[in-house]
């Protein structure tokens, strides 16, 4: 044959086999040898002898007979499975198969009766020991004449029959490395085709309202597997069904894997689905339960599962017994809930493999088979018979709960799950928004029955961000709760932190030499000569005779000089009163000191008779000297700095397991060193850890994130990790609080070295190549969020952004995209990126917010009030009104105005006098309705003095201020606004604009232009009439 066969997979498990035979444990003890007989069963999928066969050669080998004797192996076959065999029959020169007894082939004759061979086989089972007992495996019988004669033959042997399935079983159940890469490669295959099509599917169905069989569904989900979108790279010719998916809805359920999908139509309650796929003949399998419109008892019910779930896989570790592992769920339940004692399924689960289901390996009361590390198992559980109290119809009065996973026992910890899945509430929960069917609760069944067949849009839980409310009525009444809600919440926090000082930190007192004798005794400080002590950063100075010492520490700067025949070298002190830094303040340990504020030295540039060197050299030395001392000292203490307030992390837990989740090829920003480098980032036990390939490591624990952000590569040029924390943490001598793992998914160049064809070949090809890469890097980055999810048990969930709900905006230097997430506002695409929590938001207000300016701004003020706002510049208007719908869901408070407000003053002014704040309405000021209480905050002086409050005023400040002919252009439109951008923005020619004035000169009074002129006049130049005469009608 040319199919190749694993030798040394073959001698591994075939030396496992026989050392479990000579241990002679349970059935082993009990047979003298082994007989394996495979015929020819189409309808045969699991079989115990196919199964081993599959174990140890990696194919069936069908109207095979097999004998392991104690002293040697027989195969009986036909002659292209002979030749196949002899891969491992002829074993010359071959160190593995030391121990191991000798092959012996025997080619089947298809026309006679295989009598000879069958007596060879038989006189070898009599020398195997003491001859009379075999072990076979009882429940395998296959059709044929040719496998009767063999039985035949056993029986008038006299040869006693032992069961040894479930020894075999238990040999074969734990995994090798390979095995294992195999199931967890078909469990990937599952939770892709339930993810990605069935629940899909399911969706499509329930916002469709369509009447859909189980049959049909189950059918479809058969036919996903030859789709290689689904697949996750395997090969459709390795990929089958374990058995048909199960799907089960509308008060008919049997939690069994036995059953099959009925032909009723599903019904939008529970729906139960069980799948499970096979690649490279090991199996795998999934079971899920989705919810739509789950009244709370379901809810908690299905909660009160995933804990029970949790609690068994806590139990399934190496060594456990299957009988304990199911006695401490039962106990639990017996303890949290003793009601759904009788609903829990009999069996939890059972070990899995090339066979689906080891029957003699099975999660129950009763066996004594101990866990070991490598087994997979099928881990499922439910509860059926649910009574749902709410339900009016036949079909809605019951239901069943059913999840499972496959899971794989590990030494000490808990089982690790290969199909990561999400089945929280939130992502199995299908949630209809139908506001008629609430409002028409009491109307009769019929009613009832026409409003279900009325279009719904069904969400799942996780987009209730996105619920639209476009009454504008109902926005402004929830944006009145709001406002209510936040003063009060504010006035109460700040209540509570009245009575915290804020600590001014004083300087750091620098001491050169806490004694006498720690003082150099060098010849140039006897000699009166500057020395600089490089081991305290200390310099020394003579003052008066007497050598002093300064600390590097006290000197502002120091500046050299050379006038004429002489050196002079000034020295600049820091005193009280002079600038230490915009974050250090002018504080010093004693103040009422007396200060030395500056020192000038001369020294002469001519050498005298008999000196050694000139006398300037010494202040020339000290001049470079103090410069290299303070550059270190400085470079430390900033350094320092950075260090200030970091929170000690815990160490991170490296997991030597080679399978954690890891990617390659990232890098990482803000950069470790100067230039940019790639690396992998793998997940640990409690944390990430980041390594370039210098070797330079980054640390990132879970607990310590804030926000982990996902941006695909949808619209951009690079795909993105970002972590968010909560303690800023050190890399590159510098703290940070942002740290994100990206990589470059497209080149951004254009070739303009030849005419373009939208059709030219290499151009397609390109963009072919770009897409698929795109595709790739999605799919290996969410395979390694999933796979992280699982690790923490979903402690840890990735955000993606909401791309649809994004705004342009300015929040630094350079416009962005900014994108909301469930949690956060952010862009991570630029850099410095932009996080902001909401949780930490107090309230959202959009400045110059005017019908003739194209742009508004976003200030984001914070719960704690000592925190600088955000200010997000130059966002479109027409972002507005999504902007405001998406902060409205998110019960934010919001309020707009038309000014620019002084909001370091604003937030002064709250924290130094919180109760007057709170007394005068909090933050009602900003609201539009109270068009006088904003003058609080504005720095706009110089439209204090009029009584009626004035919109526009600064704009036209500003635009008076630019230049005379921007202000001859603003005078002559009156019918607008007095804005230069309104004017050219309305469309109108110079002659309609000079028309338009002269009528407003004709109708305008003296009085109220020598008025307005004279409330003008403290600006750069007047206003003229017709402006003034608009604005006073406004």
């Amino acid at each position: 044959m040319a199919v190749n066969l694993d030798k040394e997979v073959y001698y591994r498990r075939i030396k496992r086999l026989y050392a479990n035979w000579k241990k002679g444990e349970d059935e082993f003890g009990k047979v003298d040898a082994m007989v394996v007989s495979v015929g020819v069963d189409e309808e045969i999928v699991y079989a115990k002898s196919t199964a081993l066969q599959t174990w140890l050669f990696g194919y069936e080998l069908t109207d095979t007979i097999m004998v392991f004797c104690e002293s040697k192996i027989l195969f009986l076959a036909s002659k292209k499975k002979v030749e196949f065999l002899k891969q491992v029959a002829v074993t010359k020169g071959n160190e593995n198969t030391n121990g191991l007894p000798p092959i012996t082939l025997l080619v089947r004759e298809k026309n006679e009766s295989n009598k000879a061979n069958f007596e060879k086989m038989l006189e070898a089972i009599r020398a195997s020991r003491e001859g009379k007992t075999v072990g076979v495996f009882i429940k395998d019988k296959f059709p044929g004449e040719y496998m009767k004669s063999w039985n035949d033959m056993i029986t008038a042997e006299g040869l006693e029959r032992v069961d040894i399935s479930a020894v075999v079983a238990y040999t074969t159940a734990v995994k090798e490395d390979g095995e294992l890469s195999l199931m967890r490669k078909a469990a990937g295959v599952t939770t892709e085709v339930f993810s990605k099509f069935f629940k899909e599917r399911v969706m499509e169905i329930v916002d469709a309202d369509e009447k859909v069989r189980h049959s049909k569904l189950a059918e479809s989900v058969e036919k996903a597997i030859e789709e290689k979108k689904y697949l996750g790279g395997a090969d459709p010719s390795t990929v089958e069904m374990c058995y048909p998916p199960i799907i089960q809805s509308g008060g008919n359920y049997s939690l069994k894997f036995s059953v099959v999908s009925d032909k009723n139509h599903m019904h939008f309650g529970a729906i139960t689905c069980a799948m499970g796929v096979r690649y490279k003949s090991y199996c795998s399998n999934l079971v899920r339960t989705l919810m739509v419109d789950p009244p709370q008892s379901m809810q908690d019910n299905y909660t009160f599962l995933l804990q029970v779930e949790e609690t068994l896989l806590s139990h399934l570790k190496h060594g456990v017994k299957l009988c304990d592992a199911y006695n401490a769920v039962l106990e639990f339940v017996k303890k949290e809930k003793p009601e759904l004692v009788g609903k829990l399924t009999k069996n939890l689960g059972f070990v899995m493999g090339i066979e689906f289901r080891e029957g003699s390996l099975v999660l129950n009361s009763k066996n004594q088979y101990k866990l070991k590390k490598g087994m997979v198992l099928s881990v499922s559980l439910g509860f059926s018979d649910l009574v749902n109290k709410e339900g009016k119809k036949e079909e809605q009065k019951k239901y069943a709960l059913f999840i499972g996973d496959s899971v794989q026992i590990n030494e000490e910890d808990a089982a690790t799950v290969l199909t990561p899945v999400k089945k929280k509430i939130k992502n199995v929960g299908i949630f209809l928004k139908n506001e008629d069917e609430e409002e028409d609760e009491a109307d009769a069944d019929e009613a009832e029955e026409l409003l279900e067949k009325g279009a719904r849009g069904a969400a799942l839980l996780t987009d209730r961000t996105r619920n639209e409310m476009t009454a504008e009525e109902k926005r402004r009444t929830h944006q009145t709760e709001l406002a209510n809600q936040v003063n009060e919440e504010a006035r109460r926090r700040l209540t509570e932190q009245k009575g915290e000082q804020q600590v001014h930190k004083a300087r750091k007192s620098n001491v050169s030499y806490k004694s006498v004798s720690q003082m150099p005794r060098e010849r140039e400080i006897r000699e009166m000569k500057i020395f600089i002590d490089k081991k305290y950063e200390t310099v020394i100075m003579p003052i008066f005779g007497i050598a002093t010492p300064f600390h590097i520490g006290t000197i502002k700067n120091i500046s050299m000089s050379v006038e004429g025949d002489y050196t002079y070298l000034r020295i600049n002190f820091y005193v009280p009163g002079s600038y230490l830094g915009r974050q250090e303040g002018n504080i010093f340990p004693n103040p009422e000191a007396t200060f030395v504020k500056e020192i000038t030295y001369r020294a002469s540039n001519l050498k005298s008779a008999g000196d050694p060197s000139v006398p300037s050299t010494n202040l020339q030395n000290a001049f470079r000297i103090i410069k290299e001392v303070q550059k270190r000292y400085k470079t430390r203490e900033a350094e320092e700095k950075e260090k200030e307030g970091i929170v000690k992390q815990d160490s991170l837990v490296i997991n030597l397991n080679r399978s954690n989740p890891k990617l390659k090829d990232l890098y990482i920003r803000p950069n470790i060193a100067q230039k940019r480098m790639q690396g992998s980032l793998e997940a640990h036990t409690n944390g990430f850890r980041f390594t370039s390939v210098r070797g330079d490591k980054v640390d990132i624990l879970y607990n310590n994130i804030k926000h982990s952000i996902f941006q695909p590569c949808d619209g951009e040029m690079i795909i993105v990790l970002h972590f968010h924390l909560k303690n800023a943490i050190m890399f590159g001598k510098k703290r940070h609080t942002d740290v994100q793992f990206y990589t470059e998914v497209g080149e951004i160049t254009t070739d303009l070295g030849k005419h373009q064809h939208m059709h030219d070949r290499d151009d397609l090809y390109a963009e072919q190549m770009e897409r698929e890469m795109r595709h790739k890097l999605k799919s290996a980055f969410k395979n390694f969020i999933e796979k992280v999810e699982t690790l923490t048990k979903e402690q840890l969930e990735f955000e993606v952004p909401f791309r649809d709900l994004g705004f342009q905006g300015a929040p630094y230097r350079s416009t962005c995209l900014l994108q909301p997430t469930s949690s956060s506002l952010c862009n991570v695409t630029e850099w410095p990126p932009f996080v902001v929590t909401l949780d930490e938001v107090e309230l959202v207000h959009f400045e110059r917010v005017q019908f003739h300016l194209k742009n508004f701004d976003v200030v984001i003020v914070y719960k704690d009030y000592g925190k600088k706002v955000t200010m997000i510049n130059a966002v479109p208007v027409n972002s507005l009104d999504p902007i405001k719908e998406w902060l409205n869901s998110c019960d934010i408070k919001y309020t707009e105005g038309v000014q620019s407000l002084n909001w370091t003053k604003i937030m002064k002014t709250i924290v130094d006098d919180p109760e007057g704040f709170f007394e005068q309405g909090g933050w009602t000021f900003l609201d539009p309705e109270g068009e006088g209480s904003g003058e609080e905050g504005n720095n706009s002086e110089s439209e204090m003095e009029d009584e009626t409050f004035n919109p526009s005023a600064e704009e036209d400040e500003a635009e008076e201020e630019d230049s005379d002919e921007d202000y001859s252009s603003e005078t002559e439109d009156s019918n607008n606004s007095a804005s230069l951008g309104s004017e050219e923005e309305s469309g109108k020619d110079w002659d309609e604009l000079e028309e338009e004035a002269r009528k407003a000169d004709r109708e305008s009074q003296y009085e109220e232009v020598e008025e307005s002129s004279n409330r003008k006049r403290k600006g750069r130049s007047s206003v003229p009439p017709p402006i003034i005469k608009k604005r006073r009608r406004r």
